[in-house]
């Protein structure tokens, strides 16, 4: 089995269906199912693949696979995403302006890493969000309404 994602014209997927895999029955799956959604583009995704790396589910749990000729197009395509046919990549929006596509995984990495939580801070359901306006990550826990409350600030 694979998995092809169809296209819009934006470059936006807007679908993900499961399918044939590339080649069987001597057949191009990606024309094939074209067919199907005129004015759409189709291109396999591949299922098991995150970051450029392929995961292989082995002995109940996944390990990066031997065979990394299954890793392409750096992730497996989700409705939203995007297909950047330069880079023959699939990746999400980009989440702020001041992140940066990283090439080699398809992945958006900020400015600035986020530091380590403490084990205080874990224990304490403490996350930390981007705060785009001021360049920086922030520590922020949830209060007895269920609101994200400003914990600290990095």
């Amino acid at each position: 089995m694979a998995h092809y994602a169809f296209i819009d014209e934006n470059n936006v997927v807007v679908e993900v269906i499961a399918g044939k895999k590339e080649g069987e029955d001597n057949t191009d799956w990606e024309i094939e199912y074209a067919k199907f959604r005129p004015g759409l583009k189709c291109k396999r995704t591949s299922y098991n693949t995150k970051a450029g790396i392929h995961y292989s589910w082995i002995n109940g749990e996944y390990v990066i696979s031997p065979d990394q000729s299954k890793a392409f197009r750096k992730n497996y395509a989700g409705a939203g995403y995007v297909y950047d046919e330069q880079r023959d990549m699939f990746y999400t929006e980009k989440p702020f302006n001041s992140w940066t596509l990283n090439e080699t995984k398809g992945l958006w990495e900020p400015p600035i890493q986020p530091v380590e939580l403490t084990e205080e801070e874990e224990n304490n359901l403490v996350n930390q969000f981007w705060n785009e306006d001021l360049l920086k990550w922030e520590k922020k826990i949830r209060n007895s309404s269920g609101e994200w409350v400003l914990y600290s600030s990095i």
